[in-house]
């Protein structure tokens, strides 16, 4: 499969501390020829953390697609009335996020971004990034897996020891799991050493 052409709603919610690492796999998809609809969450688009400005993500995320950021609801909701996308990738996708999606809670830009696409029976990757994956979120991450047009990107404990509930995606399957989503395939293996 090739992304060249393919028009990627790329959602950003507030899993600060993979922002980085989400950009850099956002680079090489723009690379690849894809056209990109950024978006992000309230916080992700409003907070500065410790892991940087917010202002410094909006900056960064529009020169790399050469698009303005949508993050309003009113700013995602044509998305899938208007057929606007081919996929949409939450990434990375909060627990917050993740419950919101599993029990159709539509009430910011990422979580209507999603709905909207879904009227269009098209395909949503989620990059998993929550610090209670492996309880409280146990449940809603169940719940996406087994809903059609959700799929995920491998993930894995991050930090078993000291954060032993905690699971994040791997970027290095970011691209291969859009390929495999946009034909209607979930990569496999899901789980990740």
């Amino acid at each position: 499969m090739n992304l060249e052409g393919k028009r990627i709603g790329f959602v950003f919610t507030g899993s600060f501390c993979n922002f980085r690492k989400t950009i850099d796999e956002l680079k090489k998809i723009v690379q690849l020829g894809a056209k990109i609809v950024p978006i992000m969450s309230e916080n992700s688009y409003t907070l500065d953390t410790k892991y940087g400005k917010a202002d410094d993500f909006i900056n960064e995320i529009e020169e790399i697609t050469e698009t303005k950021i949508l993050h309003t609801i009113q700013e995602v909701e044509p998305l899938g009335p208007k057929d606007m996308l081919d996929i949409i990738v939450v990434a990375p996708a909060t627990g917050n996020t993740i419950a919101k999606l599993a029990n159709d809670i539509t009430d910011g830009p990422a979580t209507m971004a999603a709905r909207s696409h879904l009227r269009q029976e098209r395909p949503i990757v989620i990059a998993i990034s929550t610090n209670n994956g492996l309880s409280g979120a146990g449940e809603n991450i169940g719940k996406l897996l087994n809903r059609k047009h959700y799929y995920f990107v491998p993930f894995r404990q991050d930090n078993p020891f000291t954060k032993p509930r905690s699971i994040c995606f791997d970027s290095s399957f970011l691209i291969k799991t859009i390929e495999y989503a946009l034909e209607g395939e979930q990569i496999q293996p899901i789980l990740i050493w």
